[in-house]
């Protein structure tokens, strides 16, 4: 029986931290121990049963011994650890070294601990949509081949590789969630190429002026042109802590990959939302500069998904758009929630 021990990587960052939350809250996860480990020591929620570590997860032996804490051996592992996809794009070895050589450390440690304590440790992976590229289907399903056209991209799909052939084998029970881009994310603007997607509601509805990357204007063509897929912080998170209760006889069964729920925006339709929301002023706070790299990457990743395989696993989709998800960060934000 699992005793409920979960080890997340990464989780000094933002979806780190909510989902430490969500997994203390998590019926389904009664009792729960939580080893939370960042390149920066994590803050620990709130009276909550955990331990907090520092770890370079780009050293083998630092990762080893994140199997042999006081909690013993996690049943569970979330490996939400990475370099961002313009960070990646921008330092290739960096890239190479931490999103696909730590994440094989980690599998290789949760293969052996499981194997040491007669377990199959069950990894949930974080993936991306940016594993897509060239020319794509209207719609992408679960039969779409992967070829990425960036250094991230071909990151994740490389550890989605070996996560399903460690799965094939019994080393680990693998949970791949390819995320559609997230929206929207509070904090700083991040490394990762999609961050102007949050920044260009984020920074308005705080009173600062935010840069988009696409197009020259408001009135660009770009704009429309450029659809998203996306989803949102909360369904995003509750779709985390699901992953870890899909009987692993529900997944199809040459693959663990799963591509998360969304729905497709553009970037027009997210400002106006926006405006609808906040009204012309915030609007008026988008800077237009148009980055040819940005929005290459950007342009490469689908935009429309078959929902139909993670609906029938029991995974969540948000409903009606972007407005809801915009009224709903606003009100966090008056809230002092972010």
């Amino acid at each position: 029986m699992p005793h409920n021990v979960v080890l997340i990587t990464g989780a000094g960052g933002w979806l780190g931290g909510l989902l430490a939350h969500a997994l203390i809250d998590d019926a389904q996860t009664p009792d729960v121990k939580l080893i939370l480990v960042d390149i920066v020591q994590p803050k620990t929620p709130q009276d909550a049963n955990a331990i907090a570590l520092q770890a370079d997860l780009t050293d083998p032996a630092q990762v080893d011994r994140l199997f042999e804490t006081q909690f013993g051996v996690p049943d569970t592992v979330y490996c939400l650890h990475g370099i961002m996809s313009r960070g990646s794009e921008d330092n290739f070895d960096l890239g190479v070294k931490v999103n696909v050589d730590s994440v094989r450390s980690v599998l290789d440690a949760a293969r052996h601990a499981g194997q040491r304590s007669g377990t199959v440790i069950k990894f949930v992976f974080t993936s991306s949509l940016a594993v897509y590229g060239g020319p794509l289907p209207a719609v992408v399903t679960p039969d779409t081949i992967a070829t990425p056209q960036g250094a991230y991209g071909m990151a994740k799909l490389v550890d989605e590789i070996f996560i399903n052939e460690y799965t094939r084998r019994g080393f680990v029970d693998g949970r791949i969630l390819r995320l559609p881009t997230i929206v929207v994310r509070p904090g700083p603007p991040s490394a990762a190429t999609s961050a102007f997607v949050s920044g260009i509601i984020r920074e308005p509805l705080r009173g600062i002026e935010a840069t988009c990357p696409i197009g020259d204007s408001l009135d660009s063509p770009m704009l429309d042109a450029l659809a998203l897929w996306v989803a949102s912080p909360e369904t995003t998170i509750r779709n985390f802590v699901l992953a870890k209760h899909v009987p692993a006889e529900k997944f199809l069964p040459h693959t663990r990959v799963v591509c998360l729920p969304g729905f497709t925006t553009t970037v027009r339709e997210e400002i106006a939302a926006l405006e609808q929301v906040a009204g012309r002023e915030a609007v008026e706070r988008i800077r237009f500069q148009d980055d040819p790299t940005n929005r290459r990457l950007v342009s490469s990743w689908p935009a429309r998904f078959d929902n139909s395989y993670a609906l029938s696993l029991g995974f969540a989709v948000d409903e009606g758009g972007m407005v809801p998800i915009v009224r709903r960060f606003k009100e966090q934000l008056l809230g002092g929630e972010l």
